[in-house]
Order: C-alpha cells, then sequence, then structure tokens
C-alpha cells in the first residue's frame, strides 16, 4: 500500500508540474501559423496554389549582424531597431521589382514526389498583401482569383511588418502525363517559435472532387496524398486527437469524469453528457453562432477552468453523495461540454474555413477525433483506478483525493490568469 501511495504522489507531482509547464491557453493562440495548399490535377501535372505567412519564406535568411547592430536584411525585407529590439517590415519596392524571387524561395522549400520522382516547379505568379486585406483562399476559385490580378503588393499598404504579411503563391509542377498518388513536403525551417505547431490544411482537386488533408507541422516529412476519402478523412481524425490530449485542461476535465464515477453506468452517463454538449457548440462555433466581442474568448477559457474544479470537487465527494445522480451528471456534463465544444471549434476554425470544400465530413472527422481522444483517457484512467480500489480502499481514498486536489490547484491557477485577462479587456 505504501509503495502504491508513493506512486500516486509522483503521478500528482508530475501531473502538476506538467500542467503548469504547459501553460494556461489550450485553444485561443489567435497567432495560429495556416498554410494552405491547393492542389489541382491538370492534363499534363499538378498546380498548386500556396497561401503562407511571409517569415516561413525568409526569416531563417538574415545575414551577419553590422555595425549598426542590424542583421543583414533577409530577401525582400528591412529592418530597424525598435524599443531595443530588431524589427522586420515587408521592401514592398524590391518585392514589387522581382515578386518571382519570392516565389523561388518558395519553389524551392516545396516538394511533390510522384512514382519515384521529383517534379520540378516553376513560378506562375506571386502577390503578398497585410492580413486583414487578404482576398480569400478556402476555395480553389478564390486561390485562382487572389493570383490572377493586382500588384504583387499593394500600392496603397502601410509600413507592414513580415510576421503580419502573407504571400500566396502558384507553382506549377508539369510532366509529360497527369499525376495520381504524389507525397508533398517541405524543407523550410524559418526558425520560429511554435512552429512545430504550423497547421497545414491541403486541398487535392481532382477527379471526381475535393479531398481534404490536414497536417501539423513543417512538413519535413512527406504526407501522401491519395483520392480516398478515407485517408483524407483520418488526418482530421488524428487532429482531434491530438487536440484533446494536447490541451491539459481537456484531460484533466475528463480525467475528473473518470474519477468521480461510482461505477460503469455512472462513467457513461458523464462521458456522453459531455459529448453531447461539446458536439452542439463545436458545430456552432465553428460557423460563427456564437458572440464575437474580445471579451469572448478569456470568458469561454475561464468557464473552462471553472469546470475542471467543478469536477474535481464532484470526485472529492463521499461515494454515497454521488450514488444515484445519473441523470444529473448528464445534464451538468452535457452543459459544461457547450463551453469545451467552444475551445474545439475556434482551433478548427484556425484550420478550415466554413466555405471550405468538404466542410461537413471534415467536421465530422474532426469530432470523431475529439471522442477518440477522450476514450483513449477513460480507457487509461478507469482500469487503473478499479485496481487502486481492488488493492486497498485507503490507497484509493489517498490516490482520488490526491488527484482531485491537484486538478483543482491547476484549474484554479488557470481560472486566476484566465479571468486576468478578461478583467484587462474591460
Amino acid at each position: 500500500m505504501r509503495a502504491a501511495m508513493r506512486n500516486t504522489s509522483a503521478a500528482v507531482i508530475a501531473l502538476v508540474g506538467l500542467c503548469f509547464a504547459a501553460g494556461a491557453l489550450a485553444h485561443f493562440n489567435l497567432n495560429l501559423n495556416v498554410r494552405i495548399i491547393h492542389v489541382e490535377h491538370v492534363s499534363d501535372g499538378l498546380n498548386v496554389y500556396l497561401r503562407t505567412p511571409m517569415p516561413y519564406l525568409v526569416a531563417d535568411k538574415t545575414g551577419p549582424v553590422g555595425a549598426d547592430g542590424l542583421p543583414k536584411p533577409a530577401p525582400f525585407t528591412t529592418n530597424r531597431s525598435e524599443d531595443d529590439r530588431v524589427v522586420h517590415l515587408v521592401d514592398a519596392g524590391a518585392l514589387r521589382a522581382d515578386p518571382f524571387g519570392l516565389g523561388r524561395i518558395a519553389a524551392d522549400g516545396l516538394h511533390l514526389r510522384t512514382a519515384g520522382h521529383n517534379l520540378e516547379p516553376t513560378v506562375g505568379a506571386v502577390r503578398a498583401c497585410p492580413i486583414g486585406r487578404e482576398p480569400g483562399f478556402a476555395t480553389l476559385e478564390e486561390a485562382k482569383t487572389a493570383l490572377r490580378a493586382g500588384p504583387p503588393f499593394p500600392e496603397a499598404a502601410p509600413e507592414t511588418y513580415v510576421g503580419d504579411t502573407i504571400v500566396d503563391v502558384l507553382l506549377k509542377y508539369r510532366r509529360p502525363d497527369s499525376v495520381g498518388e504524389y507525397e508533398i513536403s517541405s524543407d523550410l525551417d524559418p526558425g520560429q517559435e511554435g512552429q512545430e505547431d504550423t497547421a497545414n490544411l491541403i486541398l487535392d482537386h481532382g477527379p471526381g472532387g475535393t479531398k481534404v488533408f490536414r497536417a501539423r507541422g513543417l512538413l519535413h516529412e512527406p504526407i501522401k496524398v491519395t483520392r480516398s476519402s478515407y485517408a483524407a478523412a483520418m488526418t482530421f481524425i488524428w487532429e482531434g486527437v491530438r487536440h484533446i490530449l494536447g490541451g491539459p485542461d481537456h484531460v484533466l476535465f475528463v480525467l475528473c469524469l473518470v474519477l468521480g464515477a461510482t461505477g460503469l453506468r455512472s462513467l457513461i452517463a458523464r462521458v456522453t453528457g459531455f459529448t453531447v454538449g461539446h458536439s452542439v457548440t463545436l458545430s456552432a462555433g465553428f460557423f460563427g453562432y456564437v458572440p464575437k466581442g474580445a471579451w469572448f474568448v478569456p470568458t469561454v477559457e475561464t468557464g473552462i477552468a471553472l469546470s475542471i474544479i467543478f469536477a474535481g470537487a464532484i470526485a472529492l465527494m463521499p461515494r454515497q453523495e454521488r450514488v444515484g445522480r445519473e441523470w444529473t451528471m448528464f445534464f451538468v456534463t452535457c452543459a459544461i461540454g457547450l463551453l469545451h465544444g467552444l475551445g474545439f471549434s475556434f482551433v478548427l476554425h484556425e484550420i478550415l474555413k466554413v466555405d471550405s470544400p468538404n466542410i461537413w465530413q471534415s467536421l465530422l472527422a474532426f469530432n470523431v477525433g475529439v471522442e477518440v481522444g477522450q476514450l483513449a483517457i477513460v480507457l487509461l484512467a478507469w482500469p487503473l483506478f478499479l485496481v487502486l480500489q481492488k488493492l486497498s480502499e485507503t490507497a484509493w481514498r489517498f490516490s482520488r483525493i490526491g488527484i482531485a486536489c491537484a486538478c483543482i490547484l491547476i484549474a484554479t491557477y488557470w481560472s486566476v490568469e484566465r479571468l486576468a485577462s478578461l478583467i484587462a479587456l474591460a
């Protein structure tokens, strides 16, 4: 029993350290790096319409520091010192004079391979503009329109930071015949914080319609693109799994649900209620049927943190006070699931636009992934808790109290931090 208690204590300490280290905001990183890649099948190869933040193309290309204390600017940029830090701005003149030069950087960094052969690209068009002024890019027609006309950089655009600029590029990959399956990868490495969380959306427009693929990271490992609907859906399922397992607040809440269950029926009531709730708001939030004010994000985040405190408090209650409340907990966890669903929806909205092709299939696949991730937590925690109960009632009571208190402590810290963000907006 002492060994079990020691192991549980170590697990609780590790849980606290991990979650504090993970940071308080699990959903609403509004500076998510998103790259959109439309691949159009044509009779003699592929046309690729790429939208990428400009730092992916130039951030790693600055030169040595000069006598003025500033590094040599990267291509198509200038720099200066602001508040004792170097800032990088778009060199609009250089971009307008040689837009294909920036396009060649994109072409050198994006690789397509089919039937064991690399396809060689040529640059067809390049457009750049400040974020907030960019044209639509959710569909193939929008991507074509974005690259069809207009200057390489808006004439009336104010001075623009590189980090606030997106670049659209048309790359043409030619071969004697059409392309079926292919692999797509990138060796661009801008060296930016958080680049491993880059959201890549690949839309393959081929015979029979559009297939939508989702990948995270820099695409250093090739992604195989096929005409399989199953393969496309699996990329969104995997993203849903990664989102719930990578979000400490989701993990802690589901853990507390399992911890507070008195039996299998009780566990099913809690998990089902949570599923029903977040499925509703995942769709509603994704399609924009929620408030738009700046206060809404931190309000939802604060509510999610408070939901963990609530679930942890339920888990601390004596068993006899929890028995027979399945329907009550169903409706309670359903209401809490509404909050968590909003968190899922806003992340998904950064990846997939409302007017993207196959929107319902992708949305459903992401939701399935969330459920798979949730089930994985349940399947890991529930048997472990059962074993502890069988070994020793004392060890189980110690474990339940320790884990619940750790979750409450972490969630309290998050609640205070998120509430402070909300107050700062007032």
